[in-house]
Formats: structure tokens, sequence, C-alpha cells
């Protein structure tokens, strides 16, 4: 078989694949070459540079896998390689200690000020005493996200002698003790922390998470790290805590916009700034070629690859029956993950009804996927899907049931959480995805981008009250379902909004004396 390989990687990678199969070199190619190329060609990698889209997919009539030798696939057209039965690979742990050990030396420099003295001493100076740094033995580091690269710096950091805090939903207290983390939410996080480093994908729920209201939280003098993605921490916020003083040092390697023209960081005091470097070692340029050609080569030999970040085709009859519930399915992982508020060992994804007849894999892929996107930057699909819950000391059950209630087919999910069951149910009618019921609750609701829910006594005004206290806000309710199991008792409130809720509402609703629970759930993505 024929591969183009479109973009520079590794020897090493090329080899291997050379051992098998013909590969030619193509770089630099306009679009319009690499168009005329693929007809060609039945795998092509490529790296950040060139837009796999929908017309170079189609273009390659020939192709069977596309490799990205990286962790991101933004640049691939996924739903257009799916469409055209191409699997897509990436190669998403050959960076792991290159991250690791760039977010480190980031962390170093911004203590020892290297930088700046660097530049002083170029400048024919020597003004020792303005650069007197910080010891990091005995201080306190806060890992938001125990993924592959967050545990690999929880390792080395506990070597250094600091004090590691980790703040990750889906990882166990046992899990991450044994790598020397003591597990705590993201308040007691910032409270403690004399540095904070984000290794979580960039969503709607992560967007802006280290803002000002999080830099406020934390004691004088932190330090605040980003090797994952930009925007996760809110550039303006941290360069006004930096001028303020409120923070001692940042250490940023990616950004809002890269290049970073225009960064309000550009002209902050006490940063240290990389042009996203953290994938950039040697060895870890080769690992992610031999990475992905390993995972282009099983595809090529009829194999499924570990990382394919692209469910595999269904076959004709099942993709009719199952097809339009994936959506549903990812969207009660996504609210199953928001609402359940804590760490889930066991989940059970209940299928009922028509659905049962089929294989459940694809919808199980499709709940671990929303239940898993904030904590992880591969994605979850049918192949890998078990394994990454696995890693996160998930066991996700599947049980079938002929018994749909109401429905032609119905899907739960639901485990035991600290205060009993918590349950999501939803179905499909008219072609979109429905909430059909929240623990106890029956309801049936379009599910919206964002939704506030509160478990509230049930007495006259609180309906009117909490609409007030949005309207005042200006935040529209665009649809409302109320229900109670007996009347005079507990009540579930669920808001459909056209505009998220401000942190102050939210506060200022439960603070209310009926609210007993509030939920904000936010099922938009933003990437």
């Amino acid at each position: 078989m024929r591969v183009l390989v479109a973009e520079e990687i590794a020897r090493e990678g090329i080899e291997l694949i050379a051992a098998a199969h013909e590969v030619d070199e193509r770089l630099g190619c306009t679009r319009e070459e690499l168009a005329g190329l693929l007809p060609d060609y039945d795998a092509l990698i490529v790296r950040s540079q060139v837009q796999v889209d929908a017309e170079l997919i189609a273009a390659g009539s020939r192709l069977v896998v596309i490799g990205r030798a990286g962790v991101g696939v933004d640049n691939v057209d996924l739903d257009a390689a799916t469409r055209a039965g191409i699997t897509v690979v990436n190669a998403p742990t050959g960076n792991t200690i290159a991250a690791a050990e760039h977010t480190l030396a980031l962390l170093y420099g911004v203590a020892r000020r290297t930088a700046a003295a660097d530049a002083s001493i170029r400048r024919g100076e020597w003004k020792r005493s303005q650069f007197t740094g910080l010891e990091l033995r005995g201080r306190t580091l806060g890992i938001v996200g125990l993924g592959k690269i967050g545990l690999a710096i929880a390792d080395r950091a506990r070597a250094m002698e600091m004090v590691v805090l980790g703040v990750d939903p889906y990882v166990t207290p046992e899990q991450a003790a044994n790598h020397g983390v003591e597990l705590v939410d993201l308040d007691t996080m910032l409270a403690r922390a004399d540095v904070v480093t984000v290794h979580v994908p960039l969503t709607r729920a992560t967007k802006g998470l280290i803002g000002r209201a999080a830099i406020a939280k934390l004691k004088p003098g932190a330090i605040v790290l980003n090797v994952a993605r930009g925007g996760i921490i809110d550039e303006a916020a941290v360069a006004e805590a930096l001028e303020s003083g409120h923070l001692a040092g940042a250490g940023i390697d990616v950004f809002d916009a890269e290049p970073p023209t225009g960064s309000p960081l550009l002209g902050a005091p006490n940063t240290l700034l990389t042009p996203h470097l953290g994938a950039s070692t040697a060895e870890a340029q080769v690992l992610v070629a031999e990475e992905v050609a390993g995972q282009v080569l099983e595809v090529l030999d009829g194999r499924s690859a570990r990382y394919a970040v692209n469910a595999p085709l269904l076959t004709p009859e099942t993709a009719r029956a199952i097809g339009p519930y994936l959506p549903l399915a990812e969207i009660l992982g996504r609210f199953f993950a928001q609402f359940s508020r804590g760490g889930v060992k066991t989940l059970t994804l209940e299928i009922a009804g028509e659905l049962a007849d089929h294989d459940g894999s694809p919808l199980k892929a499709a709940v671990l996927r929303g239940l898993l996107e904030t904590v992880t930057t591969e994605r979850v699909n049918l192949v890998n899907a078990g394994a990454l819950a696995r890693a996160r000391g998930i066991t996700l059950v599947e049980r079938k049931t002929s018994d749909a209630g109401a429905f032609a087919s119905q899907l739960a999910v639901w485990s035991e959480g600290r205060g009993g069951p918590v349950k999501v149910a939803g179905t499909v009618a008219g072609g979109e995805p429905r909430i059909t019921g929240l623990g106890e609750y029956r309801l049936d609701m379009e599910p919206a981008d964002v939704m506030l829910i509160t478990r509230h006594k049930d007495k006259p005004g609180m309906v009117g009250r909490i609409g007030a206290m949005l309207g005042e806000a200006d935040v529209n309710i665009s649809a409302m379902h109320l229900a109670r199991v007996r009347p005079r008792e507990d009540a579930l409130m669920i808001l459909a909004l056209d505009d998220d809720v401000p942190k102050a509402v939210e506060d200022a609703i439960r603070a209310q004396d009926a609210v007993l629970e509030l939920w904000a759930i936010r099922l938009g993505r933003e990437h």
C-alpha cells in the first residue's frame, strides 16, 4: 500500500512504515497539489498545518487511514472522514514526558526568575539582589487534571519534595494516593496551593477556569502555569494579578491566539512565555512519529487502532437503529458528569426497548465521551472508551431490558451516589433528544445548552421568585418543567436558558431558604 507523508515527522516513524509499505514524503505541497496526489494513496500522515477538510478527504478516494502526528485533531474533519469510512488516528502519549518536563521547567524558571536575570546580565548589569528567587521544596503544587501528563508532573513534584494536591472528578482518592497526590475540590486547592498548573482540555466547562474569581482565592504570591490549551486561563485576569503583585509569576506555553499578538501577558511582569513548546523535544518527536506510524500500520493491516479518534462505521442496520440515539447518549454522559457531583466508580447504562436488540457498544462509547470530555484530551470512541474509563477507575456496566415504559426506546445512566442513586434518562422523539427522567422525577424536556435545576420545597411563590432573579440578571428562560412526587414535598424545577447564569446569580438562588439543591448544567461544547 502507499502512504503519503505531507508534513515532516521523525525518520524513525518513516522507517517503521517503509518496512511494510511504500512511503512518499511530499512536504510543503499546496492544497491543490495535495488534492491531486491523494487519489493514489491509501494513507495520509500530517501534523498540525495541513487542513484535512471534507474536500481533501473526498479527493482521497483510496484513503483507509489518516494519521495525525500529535494529540489534537482539530485540522482533520472527523465527520467527513467517518462518513468516508476512513479511520483517523493520533499519537496521544508520545509527548507526555516532554509536556511534564516543560511544565516543571517553566516552574523553575519563574521561581528563580532565570529569563529576567539572563536578560539583565546581557545588558551588562549585575543586579543580584533584584533576582532573589523561591525554593520549591515544601511548597504546595495544585494540579487540575490527573491524566497522563498531570500524574507525570505529580511524580516529579514529589521527588522535588513538594506537597501535591489534585483536582479531577474521575480519579479516586486511592488512585491519586498511589502517586502521592491528595485529591481535593477546586476551591480547596486554590486556597492551599502555592503553584497551580492546568492539564485539562479546553471545553465550555474549562474555558476561563483560572479567571478573576479563581485567582482571588489563591494566596498572595502564588504562581500559575499553563502548558495545556490556550483559554483555560484568563490572560487578562492573570496579567492584572501579576501587575498588582497578587500573583508572583506565571509560566505560559499556550495562548488564546497563537502567536499571541496583543496578549496582555506580553507586557506583564514576572512571566516566562514560550511558543507552544510542550511537545518540542527530540525524544517526543521520535515517540510521536513512532506512535502514529504504529497506528497507521494497524489500520492498513486490517486491525483496530488503539488510538482511533473516530468510531468505526456501524453496519447499516445498526446505524439506522441506534444512530439517532448516539447524540442522546453523549448528552446523558455530559449531563450526568455535572449532575452527579462526585467521582464515579461504577456507572450503569440501561438500554431499554427496541434498542436492546442491537449492539450497545457505540452507545457506551458515546456516554463515556460525554462523561470524560472535560477531563481528558483524548477523544473517546468505540476503540478506546473502555481503556480510558478504566484508567480513571470507572466501570461502565451495560444493562438491557425490553421494558422502556411508555417509550419505544429509552436510555438511562445511573450510579450509586453518596446520598443514594443518581439517574438521568432520555429518549428520542421526532428525531430530537429528550430528557425523560432525573432521579425519581419524570419529565419530558428538550435539553438546552444551559439548564438551571433546583430541588426546592414545594411552596407558593418559589417559581416566580427564581424567575424574577434570573430576569433581573437578563437571563432569558426558553422552557420550564416542574416535577414532583407528592404535593407540598420536594419539587424539581428545570429551566432551559438562552444565556449562561452568572456565578453571583447562582449563589443568590442557592441562598434562598426553600432551595435545597441547585445545579447549573452546561451541555454545549466549546473548543
